[in-house]
């Protein structure tokens, strides 16, 4: 298998906080515009609007739980570790991850929003059980 190909769920996932970083700064920016608040009120997050704190919120949530995605698809490369579970299980954390950002966006469903988190987690951390056996040379 092309171990590159672990690099495409990666990609999704880089894409996806480009795009939550532009519905950010819409938000903002219309809050701004429609009188709701003044620019000064972004330079700390406990006075940012409501119309743009969940979408800041999602803004960080990209950087938590995808540091171990991140870090588990570099170390399958470099090892050699990439497959066809391991792809598959990075690609299904990058739609959990999509999955997570549109609820918490939109109806910012709590249910669902953790359903897709956990998903993701789980997936992770499965992906980070089969790349041990791999390094014990189990799989």
């Amino acid at each position: 298998m092309n171990q590159t190909a672990i690099f495409w769920p990666v990609l999704a996932h880089v894409l996806l906080i480009y795009i939550v970083y532009c519905v950010l700064g819409r938000r903002r920016y219309g809050a701004v515009k429609s009188g709701e608040a003044k620019v000064g009120q972004y330079k700390i997050r406990s006075t940012e609007p409501v119309s743009s704190t969940t979408v800041a919120a999602n803004l960080s949530n990209q950087f938590e739980l995808p540091v171990l995605f991140y870090v588990l698809c570099l170390t399958l490369h470099a090892t050699n570790g990439v497959n066809y579970l391991t792809l598959a299980l990075m690609w299904i954390f990058a739609a959990s991850r999509y999955v997570h950002a549109w609820v918490h966006l939109t109806s910012n469903n709590l249910l669902l929003r953790n359903r897709s988190f956990v998903i993701g987690a789980v997936v992770v951390l499965l992906g980070w059980i089969w790349f041990a056996l791999h390094l014990l040379g189990v799989v």
